[in-house]
């Protein structure tokens, strides 16, 4: 089994990849800078790097990519800086998830491929019909607003759920959405739930090493990734969620 990793070189996907690596997987990596990969896993053997921005490779070389991959993982996110929130690309999470997908139907594989999406709890999902209350639409109204990465991220998800939906022969997907993340240096059991326990601005934590390890289950053992295969889990570490 091959991953491959778009945004491995942040923080959560960083762990993404080791946990991979720990359980004998094959892993690819696109970033764009990889002196930013820890010594631990740059030179593994079951590590392949291409080192390039993933929205300038060309489609072919997209396709190439992906053409030998059971499983495509993005963990990209904005950095949080000005140039990070308000610069260009604005849309890097959702235009790398389309031409990702683009790239996975276009090498027509006998076998369907994972996609795994790193998303937010800030996104609802409305095939759930989650609840929400009058103040919290007004916050996400303004976070829409104010802060292009959500919009980013909603975005990506929405591409997920309305383009490829739940029956594409091609792609099977599954949109992660983490609650709060915090630093943890080890694992630590984690409750999971299709839908938020909390509000927008308080809904619990989340360690991004148990998002790496939760994301690792995902792709390596069958029965997790059919339970929760065409929906968004929401994450958190055990006792957190509101």
């Amino acid at each position: 089994m091959i991953t491959l990793v778009v945004g491995a070189s942040g923080a959560t996907g960083i762990r993404l990849v080791e946990e991979l690596l720990n359980r004998e997987h094959y892993v690819k990596v696109i970033v764009r800078s990889p002196e930013k990969l820890p010594d631990t896993i740059k030179n593994h053997e079951r590590l392949s790097v291409i080192c390039a921005s993933v929205l300038e490779l060309s489609d072919k070389e997209m396709e190439q990519h992906v053409s030998v991959c059971n499983t495509v993982v993005s963990c990209l996110g904005h950095n949080v800086t000005f140039k990070g929130i308000y610069g260009n690309p604005r849309r890097l999470v959702t235009e790398t998830t389309q031409r990702l997908c683009n790239a996975i139907k276009a090498n027509k594989s006998e076998a369907s491929t994972k996609y795994v999406l790193m998303s937010t709890v800030a996104y609802r999902n409305p095939n759930l019909n989650e609840s929400i209350s009058f103040a919290q639409k007004c916050i996400i109204l303004l976070l829409r607003l104010i802060l292009p990465p959500h919009t980013d991220n909603e975005k990506a998800a929405e591409h997920l759920r309305t383009v490829i939906g739940q029956k594409d022969k091609d792609i099977e997907w599954i949109a992660v959405r983490p609650s709060a993340l915090i630093d943890e240096e080890s694992t630590s059991e984690i409750e999971v739930y299709p839908s938020p326990m909390g509000s927008i601005l308080k809904d619990g934590q989340i360690s991004r090493i148990n998002v790496g390890y939760f994301m690792a289950d995902l792709i390596t053992n069958s029965d997790i990734w059919n339970k929760w295969r065409g929906q968004m889990p929401v994450i958190y570490n055990k006792g957190t969620a509101l």
